[in-house]
Protein backbone atom coordinates (compact mmCIF):
# COMPACT_ATOMS: atom_id res chain seq x y z
CA UNK A 1 0.00 0.00 0.00
CA UNK A 2 1.53 3.10 -0.97
CA UNK A 3 0.90 5.15 2.54
CA UNK A 4 1.39 3.77 5.81
CA UNK A 5 -2.10 3.40 7.54
CA UNK A 6 0.25 3.26 10.97
CA UNK A 7 1.38 6.87 9.58
CA UNK A 8 -2.56 8.28 9.13
CA UNK A 9 -3.51 6.57 12.36
CA UNK A 10 -0.81 8.69 14.20
CA UNK A 11 -1.40 11.44 12.36
CA UNK A 12 -4.83 11.61 13.94
CA UNK A 13 -3.15 10.85 17.58
CA UNK A 14 -4.72 7.57 17.50
CA UNK A 15 -7.67 9.30 18.45
CA UNK A 16 -10.79 6.45 18.00
CA UNK A 17 -13.31 9.68 18.33
CA UNK A 18 -11.17 10.58 14.77
CA UNK A 19 -12.29 7.37 13.03
CA UNK A 20 -14.21 8.96 10.03
CA UNK A 21 -11.62 11.23 9.32
CA UNK A 22 -9.12 8.14 9.39
CA UNK A 23 -10.66 6.13 6.78
CA UNK A 24 -11.74 9.54 4.82
CA UNK A 25 -7.61 9.88 4.65
CA UNK A 26 -7.27 5.80 3.79
CA UNK A 27 -9.60 6.18 1.03
CA UNK A 28 -8.29 9.63 -0.15
CA UNK A 29 -4.93 7.33 -0.58
CA UNK A 30 -6.35 4.26 -2.11
CA UNK A 31 -9.50 5.17 -3.62
CA UNK A 32 -11.62 2.64 -1.09
CA UNK A 33 -10.96 1.11 2.10
CA UNK A 34 -9.11 -2.21 1.98
CA UNK A 35 -9.75 -5.21 3.95
CA UNK A 36 -6.23 -5.25 5.00
CA UNK A 37 -6.24 -1.31 6.07
CA UNK A 38 -9.38 -1.89 8.03
CA UNK A 39 -7.97 -4.76 9.93
CA UNK A 40 -4.77 -2.60 10.94
CA UNK A 41 -7.27 0.36 12.03
CA UNK A 42 -8.57 -2.26 14.26
CA UNK A 43 -5.49 -3.18 15.50
CA UNK A 44 -4.23 0.24 15.74
CA UNK A 45 -7.13 1.66 17.79
CA UNK A 46 -7.66 -1.04 20.24
CA UNK A 47 -11.21 -0.92 18.43
CA UNK A 48 -14.05 -3.47 17.89
CA UNK A 49 -13.83 -4.61 14.16
CA UNK A 50 -17.60 -4.68 13.97
CA UNK A 51 -17.32 -0.28 14.62
CA UNK A 52 -14.88 -0.03 12.29
CA UNK A 53 -17.09 -1.76 9.91
CA UNK A 54 -20.11 -0.03 10.57
CA UNK A 55 -18.31 2.76 10.06
CA UNK A 56 -17.34 1.86 6.74
CA UNK A 57 -20.74 0.89 5.64
CA UNK A 58 -22.71 3.50 6.85
CA UNK A 59 -21.80 6.22 5.32
CA UNK A 60 -21.91 6.09 1.37
CA UNK A 61 -19.00 7.64 0.73
CA UNK A 62 -16.91 5.09 1.72
CA UNK A 63 -16.28 1.94 -0.55
CA UNK A 64 -15.05 -1.37 0.39
CA UNK A 65 -14.61 -1.97 -3.31
CA UNK A 66 -11.92 -0.83 -5.83
CA UNK A 67 -13.12 2.51 -7.37
CA UNK A 68 -11.86 4.26 -10.42
CA UNK A 69 -8.63 7.26 -10.23
CA UNK A 70 -11.94 9.25 -11.31
CA UNK A 71 -14.84 8.85 -9.50
CA UNK A 72 -17.94 10.12 -11.84
CA UNK A 73 -20.96 11.31 -10.29
CA UNK A 74 -24.06 12.57 -12.49
CA UNK A 75 -26.77 14.38 -10.92
CA UNK A 76 -30.36 12.86 -11.83
CA UNK A 77 -32.27 15.36 -9.18
CA UNK A 78 -35.45 16.61 -10.33
CA UNK A 79 -33.95 19.44 -12.40
CA UNK A 80 -31.30 17.65 -14.09
CA UNK A 81 -33.74 14.62 -15.05
CA UNK A 82 -36.12 17.03 -16.97
CA UNK A 83 -32.90 18.56 -18.44
CA UNK A 84 -32.59 14.97 -19.89
CA UNK A 85 -29.59 13.79 -17.20
CA UNK A 86 -31.05 10.24 -18.16
CA UNK A 87 -29.34 10.55 -21.85
CA UNK A 88 -26.19 11.63 -20.04
CA UNK A 89 -25.90 8.47 -18.23
CA UNK A 90 -26.67 6.49 -21.02
CA UNK A 91 -23.69 7.87 -23.06
CA UNK A 92 -21.82 8.10 -20.22
CA UNK A 93 -21.90 4.06 -19.82
CA UNK A 94 -21.65 3.55 -23.59
CA UNK A 95 -18.95 5.76 -23.66
CA UNK A 96 -16.57 4.38 -20.49
CA UNK A 97 -18.27 0.10 -21.28
CA UNK A 98 -19.98 0.08 -17.69
CA UNK A 99 -22.93 0.42 -15.96
CA UNK A 100 -23.86 2.90 -12.88
CA UNK A 101 -22.23 1.62 -9.90
CA UNK A 102 -19.11 0.12 -12.09
CA UNK A 103 -15.66 0.69 -12.29
CA UNK A 104 -13.75 0.42 -15.80
CA UNK A 105 -11.74 -2.37 -15.48
CA UNK A 106 -8.36 -0.43 -15.88
CA UNK A 107 -9.08 1.74 -12.49
CA UNK A 108 -9.61 4.67 -14.66
CA UNK A 109 -13.21 5.37 -13.66
CA UNK A 110 -16.04 4.51 -11.45
CA UNK A 111 -19.92 5.79 -12.51
CA UNK A 112 -22.47 6.47 -10.01
CA UNK A 113 -25.37 8.73 -9.93
CA UNK A 114 -26.86 10.98 -7.32
CA UNK A 115 -30.09 12.46 -6.73
CA UNK A 116 -28.66 16.26 -6.18
CA UNK A 117 -25.59 18.01 -6.17
CA UNK A 118 -27.47 21.25 -5.39
CA UNK A 119 -26.63 23.29 -8.70
CA UNK A 120 -30.06 22.64 -9.88
CA UNK A 121 -29.81 25.80 -12.38
CA UNK A 122 -26.62 24.69 -14.02
CA UNK A 123 -28.72 21.03 -14.97
CA UNK A 124 -27.66 18.34 -15.91
CA UNK A 125 -24.87 18.60 -13.91
CA UNK A 126 -21.89 16.10 -13.56
CA UNK A 127 -19.19 16.06 -11.13
CA UNK A 128 -15.79 14.37 -11.52
CA UNK A 129 -14.07 13.88 -8.84
CA UNK A 130 -14.28 17.17 -6.97
CA UNK A 131 -14.74 19.46 -10.21
CA UNK A 132 -18.35 20.54 -11.08
CA UNK A 133 -19.39 20.56 -15.05
CA UNK A 134 -22.54 22.08 -15.69
CA UNK A 135 -25.35 21.94 -18.73
CA UNK A 136 -23.82 18.83 -20.28
CA UNK A 137 -25.55 17.08 -23.07
CA UNK A 138 -25.02 13.63 -24.39
CA UNK A 139 -22.69 15.41 -27.07
CA UNK A 140 -20.73 16.63 -24.43
CA UNK A 141 -20.03 13.80 -22.43
CA UNK A 142 -17.18 12.82 -24.94
CA UNK A 143 -14.99 15.76 -25.07
CA UNK A 144 -15.82 16.15 -21.16
CA UNK A 145 -14.45 12.45 -20.93
CA UNK A 146 -11.44 13.44 -23.02
CA UNK A 147 -10.16 15.98 -20.68
CA UNK A 148 -9.56 13.31 -17.99
CA UNK A 149 -7.58 10.51 -20.08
Amino acid sequence: MPSSIAEIVKKYDRDKGQLVSILQDIQTEHHYLPKEALDEVVSLLGVPASQVYSVATFFKAFSLTPRGRHVIKVCLGTACHVRGAAKVVEKMELDLGIKRTETTPDLRYTLETVNCVGCCALGPMVMIDEKYHGQITSDKVSPLLAKYE
